[in-house]
């Protein structure tokens, strides 16, 4: 018989097995995870998973585009818009990003494994439409640098705001701060790498 590990009540039975396969999917990973685990994490059995959803793979893709559209849905209209700066942009992007992974600790590194282990599958799966080249913030970053590509810059940007998340662990271990404290720390970031990113652009 199934075992029920979490309280769902008042979900329906897709419900469960989304928020089951959620919780799964993130402590294993896509490889590792089994339809009897989220089944058994959902308190149903195997049979009724299939019923509602056909395999594995369709869970996956409900549970990562979940988590993509949580890091990406509002960055679109942010890297289109005409009327802000760069660095109010960046600002926006930062607080965004850092107010997500806040909430949602375990996204930068089940994300990470899922491009390392399959960056095919991932990449056909998050493909948008939108052409980050045609965005006002690349034209911006490639008139204020014409001499450095503008995809430099957006390394540097996300290394700022995802690294500190994947690292926090050691970095709390290492320098004994709290975790209320690594989120005070963590908060006062989104202003800081708006002015650290501008120390960049004007780097020579």
């Amino acid at each position: 018989m199934a075992k029920k590990k979490t309280s769902t009540a008042g979900l329906s039975t897709e419900e469960k097995i989304k928020e089951a396969a959620r919780k799964v999917f993130l402590q294993k990973g896509y490889a590792a995870t089994r339809t009897r685990d989220i089944a058994e994490e959902a308190g149903i059995n195997l049979a009724l998973l299939n019923y509602y959803f056909r395999s594995k793979e369709k869970l996956f893709e409900i549970v990562i585009l979940e988590k993509m559209q949580l890091l990406l849905g509002r960055i679109g209209p942010i890297l289109m818009n005409e009327d802000t700066s760069i660095e109010q942009k960046v600002e926006e992007i930062a607080a965004h990003y850092i107010d997500t992974l806040l909430a949602h600790p375990d996204i930068p590194l089940f994300v990470l494994g899922e491009i390392r282990n399959n960056p095919d599958k991932f990449a056909s799966m998050i493909k948008s439409k939108a052409n980050f080249a045609d965005s006002a913030f690349y034209r911006q970053l490639a008139k204020r640098r014409p001499d450095v590509d503008p995809i430099h810059f957006i390394f540097n940007m996300l290394g700022l705001i995802v690294f500190p998340f994947i690292g926090k662990p050691l970095v709390q271990l290492i320098a004994g701060i709290s975790k209320k404290e690594a989120v005070t720390i963590m908060n006062e970031r989104k202003k800081l790498i708006s002015t650290w990113f501008s120390a960049m652009l004007e780097a020579t």
